[in-house]
């Protein structure tokens, strides 16, 4: 019978608090007096009002023109797209190149997941607004880049292609949402 490994442990410090609270001694010497511990020490109420300090500059030197778009902002830029005749356009969306889109699918690298684009790039002074924002295939934002000079024809080109059928729609809302929901104009025969 072979004897079991045991696997080593790493000494963590139990507690973040104790991590921050501590100032490393200087050498070897170690004092064991309550008041030179003590002395070692931040209170912890100094260590909060630090944070607290910190969190308000922040909070007053914040930047008027943030990266990424506001909640709000990328609500409004969903609403801006064009909508998909006979499917909820809360689900489904056409991005500028026609490309179809799902509300779910952001950020990802598939033919229906989107970007929400700066049309004029941040790099380049975007500004995180309505007016510059863009529902865009992400594998076409991701191509695109900070680039402006693109035409439309070569931004169609770097789409991902991806033939999605109403039936197709159907089975990814139904994984996503749990049901299907078509938009009031659909069409079609309605059963009464």
């Amino acid at each position: 019978m072979r004897p079991s490994k045991e696997p080593k442990r790493r000494s963590r410090p139990s507690s973040p608090l104790k991590d921050r609270t501590t100032t490393p001694s200087s050498g070897s010497e170690r004092s064991s007096s309550p008041k030179s511990r003590a002395s070692l020490l931040t209170s912890p109420v100094s260590l909060l009002n630090r944070d607290l300090e910190e969190l308000q500059e922040l909070a007053t030197s914040s930047n008027t023109n943030p990266r990424i778009f506001p909640y709000s902002v990328k609500q409004q830029c969903w609403e801006k797209a064009e909508k998909i005749r006979g499917r909820d356009p809360d689900r489904w969306r056409r991005d500028p190149l026609g490309n179809t889109v799902f509300r779910k699918l952001v950020g990802c690298p598939g033919c229906l997941c989107h970007d929400y684009d700066h049309i004029v790039p941040y790099s380049k002074g975007g500004q995180s607004t309505l007016d510059n924002c863009q529902v865009l295939q992400a594998t076409v934002n991701r191509s695109k880049g900070n680039r402006t000079e693109f035409s439309r024809a070569e931004l169609i080109q770097k789409s991902s292609y991806c033939r999605v059928a109403g039936r197709d729609m159907d089975l990814i809302e139904l994984s996503a949402y749990g049901n299907v929901r078509h938009a009031p104009d659909s069409g079609g025969c309605r059963i009464q």
